[in-house]
């Protein structure tokens, strides 16, 4: 009998927890929806304010909200802060969507729009969900994670295909040359795939690219 008290409540437990993603999906949308044409930028948060890649951060997303675009991203530190800064300076929509975690992850205070989620899921339907390119600078398994997932979901035609801009050759280009060996070569991507990612550098190129595919 206790053996059944004990499955009970971990039943109850998780149908609790379903209720508690639903109102961050509830959340997220009702509070995006509205948003218009943005784009994510993603990247570490571990990135430092003298570091380039801040700086560059900073810069493209001042550039995206003075061509009509919003800005969102995981409303962190490091890379995201500089992202939210230059977006909030330049007078746009800046969207932190942050993620509660023992450590690392604080809010920064650039982001004029914020939500915090305790599911990276759900943040990461988000991010998706309401963006029209997706932007990754340097950053550790986070990024990696968000630019595969979107890769992927581009790849199977569950979203449709916006543009993947990888900034910062030094960074991406290891990468890129390892998907080129060891995956296209292995047929275990097609070669079409590889156009779903870009590798540009300069900020103003990355605005104009975006620009091509979307309409502001």
């Amino acid at each position: 009998m206790e053996k059944q008290f004990i499955i009970d409540d971990l039943k109850l437990g998780e149908s609790w927890r379903l209720f508690r993603i639903l109102g961050e999906f509830v959340e997220g949308v009702e509070t995006l929806h509205d948003l218009g044409p943005a784009v994510t930028i993603f990247g570490s948060a571990r990135t430092r304010s003298d570091d380039p890649v801040y700086h560059k951060a900073e810069r493209l997303a001042e550039l995206f909200v003075k061509a009509g675009f919003a800005v969102i991203t995981g409303g962190g530190g490091g890379v995201m802060e500089a992202a939210n800064k230059g977006a909030a300076k330049a007078g746009g929509p800046s969207v932190g969507l942050n993620i509660k975690l023992p450590f690392e992850q604080a809010p920064n205070p650039y982001a004029n729009l914020k939500l915090e989620f305790k599911y990276f899921f759900v943040r990461k339907v988000m991010f998706i969900k309401y963006a029209a390119a997706y932007i990754a600078l340097p950053g550790g398994f986070g990024t990696l994670d968000e630019v595969f997932e979107t890769m992927t979901l581009i790849q199977t035609r569950r979203v449709k295909p916006f543009p993947i801009i990888l900034v910062g050759s030094d960074y991406w280009s290891g990468l890129l040359e390892w998907i080129q060996a060891r995956l296209k070569e292995a047929g275990l991507i097609s070669p079409e795939d590889m156009d779903i990612i870009q590798l540009i550098d300069d900020p103003e190129k990355v605005v104009a690219t975006v620009k091509r595919f979307v309409i502001v």
